[in-house]
């Protein structure tokens, strides 16, 4: 251990967001990876005490475990920053500006990057009629994890009836057709590139229940069109001004080949959950869950 920056860690997980459970889940992942690794590890759930538990735990460094919003947002980023807590994965700016999936786009936009056609429209607009032609898909556009999506078909008679919870503005975007693909970013390197494959539509559920979609690591997919998820992934990364490790999500259209490629959105906490993406394409370049996380926090710091 005389190597590492630091030996105490907090492992920060849970919260207060729609994606509690999956945070908990990588909380409890992460810090048995690190307790094997030697570090001194605290999980700690986040309360509205947070500040004063790290101020009596006093830890070397966090490592951030939190998703969506609130954990993954730039809220907690600010507070470590104001305790001058070291931590990991992105700061501050780029932690808001990528959970912010509109202007997420136009970052994208600006640095050249294919996006989908979207808008912002209130809530019960898009309940009364269809604010872009079908098919489109519905979202928060400040949740992560495939939390409240909606997909509205071609032909749909009516506009989706969307649940109490979901936020007073929403998302509307085209539909894009074809595979869903991923790439991870760890510090200036693009891990893999991975297929999703599922039955149906690739929603929460599928992301987190058991069969409920299948990993195809490395995708199968001609070397050009993976290439091209790298420097995507990369230039996102760069261009959002995201720390540590990343992920970035897209459709694939193989009839349209490379023009068939879009960015979907960029996690800059990806779930590191048993059945999650960024764990497995580590595992591709030879890094261990162990090592994984031994590497984001040794990249922790402030000023991030």
């Amino acid at each position: 251990m005389s190597s590492r920056a630091f030996r105490k860690v907090v492992v920060l997980m849970g919260g207060p967001s729609a994606e509690r459970e999956v945070s908990l889940s990588t909380g409890r992942e992460c810090a048995a990876a690190l307790r094997d690794e030697g570090y001194e590890v605290i999980e700690l759930d986040a309360g509205p005490d947070l500040a004063a538990r790290l101020s009596d735990i006093s830890p070397d460094c966090v490592f951030n475990a939190l998703h969506g919003r609130w954990g993954e947002d730039g809220c907690v980023q600010g507070m470590l920053e104001w305790m001058k807590i070291p931590y990991t994965h992105s700061g501050v700016l780029a932690s808001s500006l990528a959970m912010d999936k509109e202007r997420t786009k136009d970052v994208y936009r600006a640095h050249g990057l294919p996006v989908c056609d979207s808008v912002l429209a209130s809530k019960a607009d898009v309940m009364a009629r269809h604010v872009m032609a079908a098919p489109y898909v519905v979202k928060p556009y400040n949740e992560g994890s495939s939390v409240g999506v909606y997909l509205v078909a071609e032909g749909a008679n009516s506009p989706p009836k969307l649940s109490d919870d979901m936020p007073e503005t929403v998302m509307v975007e085209a539909f894009a057709p074809g595979r869903e693909l991923t790439t991870t970013v760890l510090g200036d390197r693009a891990l893999e590139v991975t297929d999703i494959i599922t039955d149906g539509w690739y929603d929460y559920e599928a992301k987190y229940a058991d069969g409920g979609s299948r990993h195809e690591v490395p995708a199968d997919i001609p070397s050009d069109i993976r290439e091209l998820c790298f420097d995507y992934a990369l230039t996102a990364h760069r261009a959002l001004g995201c720390r540590g490790v990343s992920r970035t999500d897209f459709r694939w259209d193989e009839a349209k080949a490379q023009a068939g490629l879009v960015l979907l959105e960029t996690n800059t906490q990806p779930g590191m959950t048993r059945t999650s993406l960024t764990p497995e394409q580590a595992g591709k370049v030879g890094m261990s869950m162990g090592e994984l996380c031994s590497w984001i926090v040794e990249d922790a710091s402030c000023d991030r």
